[in-house]
């Protein structure tokens, strides 16, 4: 078990390596011109907080110093894979074997002559032109949450399997009430006796959400990372449970969404469009939900923090920290109850689906 264990750490190193294949040494985010340049400006909040909650080509180990990750661009031309430390964070632009990218507000920009954008990656408009691959920050807090739960997994199961019959013992007892929490209090209840057969997805959906809550409240490397916040991984989460749900519905469920009983036939057409508007309805709001309660918390936290250099003040300093660690021990149940409220709520739209009709 051990040795499984130690393999997956070396694996995940060899995945933090290469993350930096094209950069050998650490960068800086500032230089001295540009520290002092920094501290005779005006202090702005709201491009520290954006800064923060928003994905990034790179990153922040500690003070000004942050690892570049790799750019891996698909142009219409072909592959362009560099560096992000060509970008000098937003302050040069990058040459590469087809066009010239520039990194503006942390998405790549092809450049054409006077400086005019020709094509901009972003998450939601693929462009032909250019789509970013590129091995972001959120990408590595992904990496690094599937490795905890991988390794947590592995752990437990080979715990169960040495000690049959026997008390739980370690981290087996930390997590056999929460296994146990999801299975009784979650899956059971709304999805009936045929709850075995998602289990696994439950779990892995609360756990994955858990996990990246957690890392996202921790302010150091490697944590620091806004992932559940993040619109497109939201997304996909609700994605994956419309599509689960819908192919899991019996005849029964398409039957009171297409043929409805007890309502005139006259009526059908508009009842249609009112089911299909919940059928994507209701996992948009496991979307928004989910990203609007993060990333408050994030914008929320860093707003106290602050006012401290907002009022430049001694006097506010005690007061903002205050506030700070009230919110921090909030989240932390926050972190814990988003998990459960998603689980929860997929729990029962899979419940919804396969319940059998009542005579």
């Amino acid at each position: 078990m051990k040795s499984k264990i130690f393999t997956l750490l070396q694996i995940f190193c060899v995945f933090l390596v290469l993350t930096a294949f094209s950069a050998p040494v650490f960068s800086q985010e500032k230089t001295s011109e540009s520290v002092e340049n920094a501290v005779e400006k005006k202090f702005e909040p709201s491009e520290v907080i954006l800064e923060h909650i928003a994905d990034s080509h790179s990153f922040h180990i500690l003070g000004n110093t942050s690892v570049p990750l790799p750019v891996i661009l698909y142009t219409d031309k072909g592959f362009e894979v560099f560096s992000a430390a060509r970008f000098e964070h937003g302050k040069a632009d990058y040459v590469g074997k087809y066009y010239t990218y520039r990194l503006i507000n942390d998405k790549v920009n092809i450049v054409g002559a006077n400086n005019t954008l020709l094509a901009s990656a972003t998450i939601l408009k693929l462009n032909s032109s250019l789509i970013d691959f590129s091995i972001t920050r959120n990408v590595i807090s992904m990496w690094m949450s599937i490795l905890f739960l991988v390794i947590i997994f592995i752990a437990v199961s080979s715990a169960y399997k040495k000690r049959q019959g026997q008390a739980p013992k370690g981290l087996q007892s930390f997590m056999e009430p929460i296994i146990l929490f999801v299975r009784d209090d979650i899956a059971r209840p709304n999805i009936g006796y045929k709850y075995r057969r998602f289990m696994p997805l439950l779990l892995t959906v609360f756990f994955f959400i858990w996990i990246n809550n957690l890392i996202g409240l921790v302010p150091f490397f490697p944590g620091g990372s806004n992932l559940t916040g993040n619109i497109a991984v939201t997304f996909v989460l609700a994605l994956i449970t419309l599509i689960l749900v819908n192919l899991n519905g019996n005849k029964h469920y398409w039957k009171h969404i297409f043929v409805p009983a007890d309502v005139p036939v006259w009526i059908w057409p508009l009842w249609w469009v009112i089911e299909l508007v919940g059928i994507i309805s209701r996992p948009f709001a496991l979307m928004i939900r989910l990203f609007a309660n993060i990333t408050a918390g994030h914008i929320i936290v860093l707003s106290l923090i602050s006012l401290i250099f907002v009022f430049k003040s001694l006097y506010i300093a005690p007061v903002s920290v205050a506030f700070v660690v009230f919110m921090d021990v909030l989240e932390l149940l926050v972190a814990a109850l988003q998990a459960f409220i998603f689980t929860l709520l997929t729990a029962l739209f899979i419940g919804t689906a396969i319940e059998e009709a009542h005579h």
